[in-house]
């Protein structure tokens, strides 16, 4: 029985995506088959799509870094048929088939089991973005940072990883500073649980190499000038999150605030993630996680609409985040 998937082809420097119908003796190699329900768009699957960095490394190859289903075939101990998996990074979209299709065939190693709670919708509209953001309290709270130390920035508020870091902070009890080039989207962030909203110009241009103390964390997925100006405004001891680079891969800062004020900085890496700490993050998704601000955020688009989608996130044209309803 064949089934429909995005396939992404590349022309000499240009990557195109077309949708195809597929056979099973298509998908690649693994120990479990997945009937997929759900995928969704984050910052780098549009990075893949449009060719900025060099993430699908073989092509032809389905795009789509993380998908949410049930299992139809498995050979892997321990998960069984029928039931509900997340996948997110490991090879999806780099070297593997991802989860822009109605199936998938992936390692055991790469599955975690939905918690109870979660459906396979709320898995990806927390998708690679809810889980990154998760990995970041997870860093601030083994660095110390309570909710009685102070502020938490967000930077790129209005994006996916952003919309869920403040859901997620507010609701834990930590007063939120959210970040964003579109003021006229703060009742969004305020709704979300953000208590103040600033101008993310106040942050994106170069600044001084510590500045006066404003907060006690931070979670940013934008980068350069913004992430060096984050550092230089935390406070002693503070710890700052890095998960994404909207805004550049470079870091024009200076080592005072490590020095200085004893300022951690901590990298997430969503993508590579050991299982246990995979475990203990969708976990934690489960626990404290408001599955209603989280359908605030979430809007939901069928596989035609991915490449569009994925064009105007780049742009910054999207808010919160996007599941793709492989069968829709």
């Amino acid at each position: 029985m064949t089934f429909k998937g995005l396939m992404a082809s590349k022309s000499g420097d240009t990557i195109s995506t077309d949708l195809v119908e597929l056979e099973e003796q298509d998908l690649m190699p693994g120990d479990v088959t997945i009937t997929v329900d759900y995928s969704t768009v984050n910052y780098k699957d549009g990075m893949a799509l449009a060719g900025r960095a060099p993430i699908i490394q073989t092509f032809p190859l389905i795009p789509g870094i993380d998908l949410a289903g049930t299992v139809e075939a498995s050979s892997y101990p321990g998960i069984e048929v029928g039931d509900r998996v997340v996948a997110n990074g490991w090879g999806l979209s780099q070297t593997h088939h991802g989860g822009y299709a109605q199936k998938a065939r992936l390692s055991g190693d790469w599955l975690v089991k939905i918690p109870g709670p979660l459906s396979t919708w709320d898995a990806m509209a927390v998708g690679t973005a809810g889980y990154t953001a998760m990995l970041s309290v997870l860093a601030l709270e083994h660095g110390g940072i309570a909710p009685d130390r102070g502020d938490i920035l967000v930077t790129g508020a209005n994006g996916g990883v952003g919309s869920i870091a403040i859901a997620l902070l507010a609701d834990l009890g930590y007063r939120v500073v959210a970040s964003t080039g579109r003021l006229e989207q703060a009742n969004y962030l305020r709704e979300l649980g953000a208590a103040d909203v600033i101008d993310r110009r106040t942050l994106s241009e170069p600044g001084t190499p510590v500045a006066s103390e404003r907060w006690a964390g931070a979670i940013d997925s934008v980068g350069s000038h913004t992430l060096a100006n984050v550092l230089a405004q935390t406070q002693y001891r503070g710890v700052v999150t890095a998960c994404g680079l909207a805004q550049g891969l470079d870091l024009p800062a200076t080592v005072l605030p490590f020095i200085l004020r004893n300022v951690t900085l901590a990298g997430i890496d969503s993508v590579n993630a050991p299982q246990s700490v995979r475990l203990k993050a969708w976990s934690r998704l489960a626990r404290d996680l408001d599955l209603n601000k989280l359908a605030r955020t979430t809007k939901v688009i069928g596989l035609a609409d991915v490449t569009d989608v994925a064009r105007r996130l780049l742009e910054g044209q999207v808010q919160g985040r996007t599941v793709v309803d492989v069968n829709a």
